[in-house]
């Protein structure tokens, strides 16, 4: 015996009715903002995980594009990205700052070994005959060097290692042009003889 078939009718209805009674992911998408907040308000991610925030507020507007338009479906997935992009920015940032801060105590350690090196240089050009070197100027200049190295010292175990390595190159070059003068000036003494 052949059953009846259903109508369609209260089958097509019953599928708009239940489309129609969903509700916005409000939990998922608030604590997507959160998430999405707390990266941009993070120092390191802003600094050292600027792709992966850009990923957060890309799928952050996503996610309210597709809320607005009752996607709710869609918005939920989007709001699951913000929080993944959002927690990758914190420890991207996290990961970076740590590398920042090695490199960065990695060059200022390196230059305490030039300072001492560029002081005996040029100790030891003051004792060669005929040098023709502007000694007190290479002093001052050795004497801003020295403070650049320690204002970098200082900035490294502050935990600043931008400035760290600001101050760092900055020394780094003013000590390599003071040992070229001082080989300079005992090149040319030694030529004289």
């Amino acid at each position: 015996m052949k059953r009846p078939a259903l109508p369609m009718i209260p089958l097509i209805v019953l599928g708009f009715v239940l489309a129609g009674c969903a509700k916005p992911p409000t939990a998922e998408m608030e604590a997507a903002e959160a998430a999405l907040t707390r990266a941009e308000n993070d120092a390191n991610a802003a600094a050292y995980a600027e792709s992966a925030l850009v990923r957060a507020r890309d799928a952050a507007a996503r996610m309210r594009t597709e809320a607005r338009a009752k996607r709710y479906d869609a918005a939920k997935t989007a709001a699951a990205e913000v929080v993944a992009a959002a927690d990758r920015a914190v420890a991207d940032g996290r990961a970076g700052a740590a590398r920042a801060q090695e490199e960065a105590a990695s060059l200022v350690g390196s230059l305490r070994g030039t300072l001492t090196e560029t002081e005996n240089a040029l100790t030891s050009a003051q004792s060669v005959p005929n040098v023709q070197l502007d000694f007190p100027a290479l002093s001052n200049d050795l004497g801003r060097a020295r403070t650049q190295v320690n204002q970098a010292e200082t900035a490294v175990n502050a935990g600043r290692p931008r400035e760290a390595v600001e101050q760092g190159r900055a020394a780094r070059a003013a000590l390599g042009d003071i040992q070229t003068r001082i080989s300079n000036g005992v090149r040319e003494a030694g030529r004289k003889k």
